[in-house]
């Protein structure tokens, strides 16, 4: 079955990034649009990720749209279901529920040049035609399993942290002994809620993390009121949270600047501040400098990790066995649950859906040796297909929020200035970009020779973007007509719409 006529917009994924652009779709009256979701609710990795434990690392009043300031957040920093509550609240507020095609996953998005128009096919068999396509499905959406042989083996219970079986709260761990294999951003939350109940937890670490203090603190009625009712208290404390704290701070360790030493300092302060073993101390210093991998946020993990039922064991992991797991040293660790706390197939863009562009090219294919896209957002040879959260836009310092933000401001402005046209980036932009990204890449501490989730399998550093955040709104602002083929010049003057 085959949609009669065309949607004006086709977007995909209603997490942050899907429904900002639908919520920009209906405040510029274009009612013609569908967001597509592969599950029953919207929200994205607010949705799918329920562990104990989960929140954001980005303060509550910044991790927020810009045009839906939110007064009453519980705590500095958000826990997950009170994000999911607010994205939901955004949802009735701009009455998108019509607009919602949930338990719709796409599979297939190929151009048709005759008609110029995007056909969308659902693992159902159902057909869409649309004639814009806006991909908003993020990076943090397929969970990635550690490659080492016997996992199927496992006779106890296992699961990934991003598929959290809901029949484990915290007490529910009590008398398990816990194998739980990565320390990244998850692991930093869930194991201090589960390690006071479980009978032991063995932490497998392949390298250490530099942690900060998070400072969380519950807000009191007074600030929430005040929050509520002083005119620009919100708008001034959004304000300083991103410039000063985001934008200073936490952006001079990722540039290797001497306040990021600074930065390293504290951190490394922090670690020597709880735990007072010094061999543990050791086997949580990192080798490399801060800001080269995510840097973690917690109050509570050093302490969790120097609970006497917890162990840190950093030989690398050789195979998981029915019993639990098995360490390079030829140590096997009896385990009764395991958890993978091993991130997400970030590198993999848009996996798995296939899109097929001018000329039958595979999206897949032209990414082969690792993603890149103009801004993060176009891409030669996939004419009026926006990307919202791609390659070169993650940050490692401030909220993704803010980019969204930017790129859909910036594909708004192209809709209104193409109507019905078409719009596709030329290569001679987007090499002349990468190239740019490059340099400015190997500039910063991720470059620093450690591995981490940023990088393509060669290496390439493909997810993030290296410069303050509020460059990129300066890139994303108007649209610049040499950089995209011409078969379509957008009108002189096209305002920006930024709020």
């Amino acid at each position: 079955m085959t949609t009669a006529v065309p949607l004006q917009v086709a977007i995909v994924g209603a997490g942050f990034s899907g429904l900002c652009m639908a919520i920009r779709l209906r405040g510029a009256g274009i009612r013609d649009f569908v967001v597509f979701d592969k599950e029953s609710d919207i929200g994205g990795v607010w949705r799918d990720n329920v562990y104990p434990g989960c929140g954001c690392d980005v303060p509550s009043h910044l991790y927020s749209y810009s045009f839906a300031r939110y007064a009453d957040w519980s705590r500095a920093y958000p826990k997950q279901r009170e994000i999911l509550d607010y994205l939901h609240g955004c949802v009735s507020r701009w009455k998108l529920e019509p607009h919602l095609r949930l338990n719709t996953e796409i599979a297939e998005a190929r151009w048709e040049p005759q008609e110029r128009l995007w056909r969308l096919r659902d693992t159902r068999g159902t057909e869409y035609t649309a004639r814009t396509v806006v991909c908003g499905v993020g990076q943090l959406n397929r969970p990635r399993y550690p490659s080492v042989p016997g996992r199927e083996s496992f006779t106890g219970t296992q699961f990934h942290s991003a598929a959290w079986d809901p029949s484990w709260p915290p007490e529910a761990f009590a008398g398990q002994d816990v194998a739980v294999i990565g320390t990244g951003p998850s692991a930093v939350q869930f194991v201090p809620e589960i390690a006071p109940h479980a009978r032991s937890v063995t932490v497998f670490q392949r390298s250490a993390n530099w942690v900060i203090p998070k400072y969380d603190y519950a807000f009191g009625p007074g600030s929430r009121w005040a929050l509520r009712n002083v005119p620009g208290l919100r708008l001034a404390l959004r304000g300083f949270i991103f410039s000063v704290v985001c934008e200073t701070l936490l952006y001079s360790a990722i540039a290797g600047s001497p306040l990021g030493r600074g930065v390293q300092k504290f951190s490394a302060w922090h670690l020597r501040s709880q735990i007072a073993d010094p061999d543990l101390r050791a086997k949580l210093t990192p080798d490399f400098p801060i800001g080269c991998k995510r840097i973690l946020i917690s109050d509570d993990w050093y302490p969790a990790l120097a609970r006497a039922n917890v162990e840190v064991v950093t030989d690398p992991v050789a195979a998981i066995t029915p019993g639990g797991v098995r360490t390079a040293d030829g140590t096997d660790h009896a385990a009764s649950v395991l958890i993978h706390a091993t991130g997400f197939r970030a590198t993999e863009f848009l996996s798995p859906i296939e899109i097929v562009g001018r000329n039958g090219t595979r999206l897949h294919d032209r990414w082969k040796n690792g993603a890149d896209a103009y801004l993060g957002i176009a891409v030669p040879e996939f004419p009026n297909l926006f990307l919202l959260y791609g390659p070169s836009t993650n940050l490692g310092h401030n909220s993704v929020v803010y980019m969204i933000e930017s790129q859909v401001g910036y594909i708004m402005r192209w809709l209104r200035a193409a109507r019905d046209g078409q719009v596709e980036v030329a290569e001679q932009a987007l090499a002349a970009y990468t190239r740019t990204m490059r340099r400015l890449l190997s500039r910063t501490a991720w470059e620093a020779g450690c591995t981490s989730w940023y990088q393509a399998a060669d290496g390439r550093v493909v997810n993030n973007w290296p410069r303050r955040s509020y460059r990129y709104r300066l890139a994303t602002r108007r649209p610049r007509a040499q950089d995209f083929r011409p078969d379509f010049k957008p009108p002189s003057g096209v305002p920006p719409t930024d709020r």
